[in-house]
This record gives C-alpha cells, sequence and structure tokens, in this order.
C-alpha cells in the first residue's frame, strides 16, 4: 500500500487548484486542444510511422487473447457485426482501435460504400474505418481472415474528412482569437480609468457647495427646500406662535 508520504503516491492525482480567501480570480481562457494539425497532408507524407504504416502490411486482431480460437473466432465476428474491433499491425506493434459502420447485409448500401462486408470475398471481412490518428484525418482499409484471424491493411489519407475538420479547427481558432481581444479592450479600458485617477469636476463642485453653505451660516441640508428657511429658524418661530395662542 502507498503512503501518502511517497511522491509516486501522487502521480496520478489531479491538481488541487484553490482560490486564497482575498485572492481575487484571474480570468481564464480554456482552449480547447485541437484534434487536428494545421497541415495534416504534409504531416502524413512526412512522418516516419505514417509512411510505415501507408504501405500493405500484415496485421491481426488482437481480442481476447487469453481464450480458444473457437470462441476468438465467433467473438470477432459479432463484433464486425456490432461495428468494432481490435488489430495490430505486426511490423511495428501499432494496435488501433477501429470503429465502423456495422454490416447491413446489403440491403441499403452498396457494396462499394460499406464499412463491414462479409460477401466480397468468402472467408474474409473486408473493412474500413475512419479515425484521427496524431492529428491527422486516416481511413484504415484491408481485410481479416475469419478463421486465421490475420490479414492485410494499411492507412491512407482521408482528404475529405481531412477538409471539415481543417475548417472547424479555423472557426476555433478565430473564436480564441476573438475572447483575446475582447479582453485585451477590457484590460485597456480599466487600466485608462485607473491612470485618470478621481474626476476634478467632481472636487470642484463638492467644494463650490461646502463654501456657499459656509457663507449662509450652515450647510445647504439643513434649509427648507420650499422657502429656504434654517430648520432651527423654523422651529423657533412655531414655538413662539404657540406663547402667543
Amino acid at each position: 500500500m502507498l503512503s501518502m508520504n511517497d511522491p509516486s503516491a501522487l502521480a496520478g492525482m489531479l491538481p488541487f487548484d484553490s482560490i486564497g480567501l482575498y485572492e481575487q480570480p484571474k480570468p481564464r481562457f480554456i482552449f480547447k486542444m485541437p484534434r487536428v494539425v494545421p497541415d495534416q497532408k504534409a504531416k502524413f507524407e512526412s512522418d516516419e510511422l505514417f509512411r510505415r504504416l501507408s504501405r500493405e502490411s500484415e496485421v491481426r486482431y488482437t481480442g481476447f487473447r487469453d481464450r480458444p480460437q473457437e470462441e476468438r473466432q465467433v467473438r470477432f465476428q459479432n463484433g464486425c457485426r456490432e461495428g468494432h474491433t481490435e488489430i495490430a499491425f505486426i511490423a511495428t506493434g501499432t494496435n488501433i482501435q477501429l470503429v465502423f459502420s456495422p454490416s447491413t447485409n446489403g440491403y441499403h448500401i452498396s457494396s462499394a460504400a460499406r464499412e463491414c462486408d462479409f460477401d466480397k470475398e468468402h472467408g474474409k471481412v473486408h473493412l474500413r474505418s475512419h479515425f484521427i490518428m496524431n492529428g491527422v484525418c486516416v481511413r484504415w482499409r484491408g481485410w481479416i481472415d475469419l478463421e486465421r484471424l490475420d490479414g492485410v491493411g494499411c492507412l491512407e489519407f482521408d482528404e475529405d474528412r481531412a477538409m471539415i475538420e481543417d475548417s472547424m479547427l479555423r472557426d476555433q481558432i478565430e473564436r480564441y482569437n476573438q475572447r483575446l481581444r475582447d479582453f485585451e479592450e477590457k484590460r485597456r479600458a480599466y487600466s485608462g480609468q485607473q491612470d485618470r485617477g478621481p474626476d476634478p469636476d467632481l472636487d470642484l463642485r463638492m467644494s463650490g457647495l461646502q463654501n456657499a453653505a459656509n457663507h449662509h451660516g450652515g450647510s445647504p441640508a439643513s434649509r427648507c427646500p420650499q422657502r429656504g428657511v434654517p430648520l432651527q429658524g423654523r422651529k423657533k418661530n412655531d414655538l413662539s406662535h404657540g406663547h402667543h395662542n
């Protein structure tokens, strides 16, 4: 059992970002990690891993390796009909989780458009799967033997989906830049208000009111708003009238 004093025990824990009691929260800009790189095709053509995986090579089904071969065959076919399977490139050891449209037995989708086709070649299933790998839109294409559970496959650059992801990336960057511009404008407006300091016109107006109050022997608030008579004088007049009565 790991102890809390052991630094390795905290390796898998998320950091706890607390705000102090008197510390003002700072503005945050959450920039979602882009799904793709800016130039997908260039990376697909220049990256060593993609170059190796783009050549047709031997692949193998990797699911349920601890089960008997007959059971693995049944599970593989069931997984394909559900729309998923796991394969690995033998040469590089690259494991890939394939997700595709499940088999429809040819009733609604043509053979060329199927992503899982058991009818194209006897004893084999032909698969196609679209996904993003290392920031690049790719398509896996190949076949698996239904008995041996191995076959041949490769990766291809998916230009159609790459164009869609590029458009989404540009929109995401533009929204982020707009948020930065709005933040800079608010910060400059706040800084300019702080640099101007107190309003001198307000000080002059308050000083004029104070001088007028001192000149008339009292504050403006102590006068009657209707007659301009001091409040204390009104009280004395009321008392004197009461004695005469």
